[in-house]
């Protein structure tokens, strides 16, 4: 079971990152922006294919291989597990060196060609656009808060019940590996993170809300529609993962509290059908958002074919990835390599929203 489990959620890996050249929009190419008349230019399309081909052989290459060691070698228990975790991210690994690469040969086709030179480069917003954004609103974000206090209650009223060691780590078999002694404080750790991750969450929202909606000169009535759902669907995701989140650290909780009446298959259950639901839902956002202003989008774009282009903003994009523009207000932006948003780094908020859980996190482990 764990080795299909394994399979399936390297396959949706595989799967995101072999298409993310085809899903993000169409004036951006491994994170280098090109003019709206290039989109079909063939020099870059077969860029596209020779990523995903790549991608796709030399993963299935890091599958098998894994798959040969655990057969011949016969690894332990946790040593196959740690060994199954690590899989995804030298999937990573490979996209992205992959990703770097073309970056680098899509740079040196667009200084080559000179795509932006005597071209009025124009930035376009709508001021209306914000009436029809239909992201969730904050009060939606409360309800997992609710969970949280719920669960805090719960925790207090039954405190005499626990055991005298709290566990404050869980292995890859979703049982405790690491116990502190029961305190006030010890039997509430895992709410009180719980409650900063639903701060988090609700924070992303807020900022992501305000941040500026982007429209591309050439592209208007496509990259509108695209915005829209980025904002809409991130909104939606947001909360499912908040829900979800709140969900699994109540069943961990309730494991802690009544350890022997939940078994061992349901243990190693939940956790993975926790990041199964995830990636499902990522991948619908991705399909839900990447189909417009994309590769996939069937859409003929016929307006503003001539002289006047979107702004090109690569000194604004560090390799292609990093967004540091201290000249924008905007803490989240939309992401040039994926679908979803990351962070302006030139804004000291971002550092906050990206270090400051983490560090309450460790904080409260510690005390």
């Amino acid at each position: 079971m764990e080795m299909t489990l394994l399979f399936v959620t390297v396959g949706f890996l595989m799967f995101l990152q072999i298409t993310i050249p085809f899903i993000v929009k169409r004036t951006v190419v491994f994170g280098v922006t090109i003019p709206v008349d290039e989109i079909r230019n063939e020099q870059l399309l077969r860029y596209k294919k020779l990523y995903a081909i790549l991608t796709f052989f030399i993963s299935i290459a890091a599958l098998a291989l894994y798959f040969i060691w655990s057969k011949d070698i016969s690894p332990t228990e946790n040593h196959l597990i740690l060994a199954g975790l690590l899989l995804p991210f030298v999937i990573l690994f490979i996209s992205m060196s992959l990703y770097f690469y073309f970056h680098m040969k899509v740079t040196s086709l667009k200084r080559e060609k000179q795509w932006f030179k005597d071209r009025k480069q124009v930035k376009v917003s709508e001021l209306n656009l914000r009436t029809k954004d239909e992201m969730l609103p904050w009060i939606v974000y409360v309800v997992p808060m609710v969970i949280t206090a719920g669960l805090m209650v719960f925790t207090l009223a039954n405190y005499n019940s626990l055991p005298d060691q709290i566990p404050t780590h869980w292995g890859p078999d979703g049982k405790p590996d690491a116990f502190t002694t029961k305190s006030y404080l010890s039997a509430l750790i895992l709410p009180f993170v719980l409650l900063v991750l639903n701060t988090m969450f609700l924070g992303i929202n807020e900022l992501t809300r305000n941040s500026g909606i982007k429209l591309s000169a050439g592209n208007i009535n496509a990259s509108r529609v695209r915005q829209l759902r980025l904002r809409k669907y991130t909104s939606w995701l947001l909360f499912f993962i908040s829900i979800l989140v709140s969900m699994l650290f109540t069943f961990l909780q309730f494991t802690t509290l009544y350890e022997n009446s939940v078994s061992d298959l349901l243990i190693i259950t939940i956790p993975l059908a926790f990041s199964a639901l995830v990636l499902i839902g990522t991948v619908l956002m991705a399909i839900k958002v990447g189909k417009k202003d994309s590769d996939l989008d069937l859409e003929i774009i016929d307006e503003g074919t001539g002289e006047v282009i979107n702004a090109d903003d690569d000194q604004y994009w560090k390799g292609g990835l990093f967004y540091f523009n201290p000249e924008d207000p905007s803490i989240f932006v939309e992401k040039r390599f994926g679908v979803g948003w990351t962070l302006n780094f030139a804004r000291p908020m971002g550092y906050l929203i990206l270090v400051g859980p983490l560090l309450v996190i460790i904080i409260i482990t510690l005390i």
